[in-house]
């Protein structure tokens, strides 16, 4: 118990990754690719997640070889860089914690047989996320999150396996690439947020930094470590969420619905369909803690990030700018939820294109700063992955102009 103990211990950053990425990614769009494509679409999944991963990886690189988080490196490349990322923020923070946050509430309000409605529970989660950060920071965070990673995990591998067990039919394997306009909106909209949008490596280098504060230890070498344990975790779970989609829903007249509620109840009942009646409240839980997760971190994240930003922009140091941003992301989550209540699956897909359309700049930037003057020579990338970021930045621009073209 232990050495399992110092083990948890060294993990952080990339758990916090885990359960930032985690949430609508798996539980929503993971899941609707599963029933509507069967394992057509896991050929996208494994794209986005091995495109991507230098870009995410390059965020705790950076922190680690430097000291600083990416956004004083992005300040460093050039002012317009951290103007640009600013207004981008500033476009999506509140879509994408609006997204997490309604299915949060959806759950919630599913496990507790309706009692408070979606809308009360949505307030409430926002109000209590917020006080939590305020009072106790990244060490709650760090806290918290891990065992919650783990108890999704097994409980998400053991409904996959039970499931896989009961279906009757062959395994079809087929991939599939989608041509109507509809599916390919979807299918972008499902990229756009495997495993996460890639904003979240702007994050995690922040991450690492708090991370860095509380084990002094904690070096790029473990960082690594940390960040490959939950980014491969993510991927796994990913296409257990799919399989479980097709195992439960593929083929079937059924189709999720929109409303936050609604999917809720159909999501925990395609657990329980293969785990038994007996596993409602545990799944139920399993999934409110893991949308929990996600929408603390992002509500962490965004507004530390955002602080940041106007310091270095302004090249003054306000004490209270993360209370701040805070204030103004849960206000503003609180808002759009009302005005979007009833269409969740709209709120995610605008929340997930517009990450997928916005890849292009991190991934070029995030690239231009780890190979740069910036990062130490003996921490920059390899040449293996710094030939897997050139296909990864061809891989999102040739995707988002082909959505540009066909998607609408």
């Amino acid at each position: 118990m232990e050495k399992v103990s110092s083990i948890l211990k060294k993990l952080g950053p990339g758990l916090l990754f885990a359960g930032a990425a985690i949430g609508v990614s798996h539980l929503v769009q993971s899941t609707k690719a599963g029933a509507d494509f069967g394992l057509g679409l896991i050929w996208a999944l494994i794209i986005a997640n091995l495109f991507k991963y230098p870009f995410f990886q390059f965020g705790p690189r950076y922190a680690l070889s430097t000291g600083e988080s990416m956004l004083s490196g992005y300040y460093k490349l050039s002012k317009l860089i951290l103007v640009t990322y600013f207004l981008i923020s500033l476009a999506t923070m509140f879509s994408i914690q609006t997204a997490v946050t309604i299915v949060t509430a959806g759950i919630a309000n599913s496990i507790t047989g309706e009692i408070i409605s979606v809308e009360i529970w949505t307030v409430l989660i926002t109000l209590i996320c917020s006080l939590i950060l305020v009072k106790g920071k990244y060490k709650v965070l760090d806290k918290i999150v891990k065992y919650i990673i783990i108890v999704l995990a097994i409980s998400t591998v053991a409904a996959t396996i039970i499931a896989g067990l009961k279906f009757n039919s062959d395994l079809n394997f087929t991939q599939i690439f989608p041509s109507d306009s509809k599916s390919i909106v979807f299918l972008i909209a499902f990229m756009g947020w495997m495993p996460a949008p890639l904003d979240v490596s702007v994050w995690h280098s922040i991450w690492s930094l708090e991370k860095k504060k509380t084990l002094k230890n904690y070096n790029l070498k473990n960082s690594m470590v940390d960040f490959n344990v939950g980014y491969v975790g993510t991927a796994i779970l990913g296409i257990c969420f799919i399989a479980l989609g097709y195992f439960v829903m593929y083929g079937s007249n059924n189709s999720f619905s929109d409303s936050a509620g609604a999917f809720s109840n159909q999501l925990i009942e395609m657990y329980t369909s293969s785990l038994g009646q007996w596993s409602y409240y545990l799944i139920g839980i399993a999934a409110l803690s893991t949308m929990l997760s996600t929408t603390i971190t992002t509500l962490d994240a965004s507004p530390r990030a955002m602080s940041e930003t106007i310091n270095l922009l302004t090249n003054k140091k306000n004490n209270h700018g993360y209370l701040l941003w805070l204030t103004i992301l849960a206000i503003g989550t609180i808002i759009i939820f009302f005005a979007f209540s009833s269409k969740m699956g709209l709120l995610i897909k605008i929340a997930t294109i517009l990450s997928f359309l916005t890849a292009p700049f991190y991934a070029i930037i995030n690239y231009m700063l780890i190979t740069s003057n910036q990062t130490p020579l003996k921490n920059r990338p390899s040449l293996k992955l710094r030939v897997l970021s050139i296909l990864g930045i061809f891989y999102l621009l040739g995707f988002s102009v082909f959505f540009l073209l066909k998607g609408f």
